[in-house]
């Protein structure tokens, strides 16, 4: 039986995600649904994909009898704005609803806390949608580390950089901008999944400001347990390398094209090629296609009945959101849901 999703949000990502879903079997997943808050934009997004229904509110997906958990399988995907990810995933999450939530995963941990609380009290599945997380090469680089090909790891450096100062909402505070929230994640979640979910002893981190009150660059410096360290930087002004580095006792991996939607990967100057298949419609952005294996990883999830996925544990989406918490505290980022 086929997976089927109900998409909130009619957008960019939105678009990418049912794009990319395409290129997977279609006795695997079908998108049931899309809801928007303007019923025309719904109907629009409809028919450009092929969805047979369409909701004008978030609420009426909530409400809907043919996305429930009584059918294990069944999905809403949420793409809407980072400051809407904790109000609307709670709208779902609280109907009984299965919930792939858009990086990141809310504004603050308080309110990723929140979800993943209603998650396990409604016993429904909850995970944030940390694509790279499901790409081959991610799961290259993980088993390279449980092999320690390249020894003890020592350092750990991840940059990323995209001009986006002429976007809205990589710029404005009301709709959750800055370089950390939006980028800054990739970087410092794969940290975290090299060091296995581990919390850091330290975290140093500077940045600068737009007038508008976001981070417009960081770079930041985390200290883990035995001698171990990472260098992360990101920015929404300059294009930055975006590719990664482990450095190990024994060699290296670097992923390459870009870090957070990887299809190479250089193990000690060998370099493998992991590539996507082409879309059947214009991409927003960079590597898409790859959102197929983050709809994989879900299904796969809940066929076995898992709650959570194992490659992007609720654990691991919690502690990233502290240690961003931790970084906007220190360079002097304050949105109002913060007080909330």
């Amino acid at each position: 039986m086929a997976t089927r999703w109900g998409l909130c949000g009619a957008g960019k990502i939105s678009h990418d995600f049912s794009v990319a879903m395409k290129t997977l079997p279609p006795g695997d997943h079908q998108i049931a649904v899309i809801a928007s808050r303007s019923i025309d934009r719904a109907k629009d997004f409809a028919r450009k994909h092929g969805i047979p229904k369409a909701y004008g509110s978030y609420e009426e997906l909530a409400n809907d009898p043919e996305i429930e958990t009584c059918v294990p399988t069944d999905i809403v995907y949420l793409g809407v704005l980072h400051t809407e990810h904790w109000r609307v995933g709670m709208l779902f999450l609280k109907a009984g609803k299965n919930v792939l939530c858009e990086k990141p995963f809310a504004m603050n941990s308080r309110e990723v806390k929140d979800l993943v609380a209603t998650a396990k009290k409604n016993n429904v599945f909850l995970m944030e949608a940390i694509w790279s997380r499901c790409f081959p090469v991610y799961a290259e680089v993980r088993r390279l580390l449980a092999e320690e090909a390249v020894g003890d790891v020592k350092l750990v450096k991840g940059y990323f950089g995209s001009p986006q100062l002429d976007i809205p909402r990589s710029v404005q505070k009301e709709l959750g901008g800055g370089a950390l929230l939006d980028i800054g994640v990739y970087c410092l979640q794969f940290v975290l999944m090299v060091f296995n979910g581990e919390r850091p002893e330290s975290i140093q981190a500077t940045g600068v400001l737009l007038d508008s009150g976001v981070d417009e660059s960081v770079a930041v410096t985390i200290k883990f347990s035995r001698k171990r360290m990472a260098l992360c930087a990101f920015s929404i002004a300059a294009r930055l390398p975006n590719d990664a580095v482990i450095a190990g006792t024994k060699g290296s991996i670097k992923v390459l094209d870009p870090m957070h939607c990887p299809t190479k990967l250089v193990v000690n100057d060998k370099e493998t090629e992991y590539p996507l298949p082409e879309p059947c419609l214009p991409l927003n952005f960079t590597n898409s296609t790859g959102l197929r294996y983050e709809a994989a990883e879900v299904r796969q999830c809940l066929l076995k009945g898992l709650k959570e996925s194992p490659r992007m544990p609720l654990a691991d989406s919690v502690l990233l959101t502290e240690i961003m918490d931790e970084i906007r505290k220190q360079v002097g980022v304050v949105f109002s849901l913060d007080s909330q």
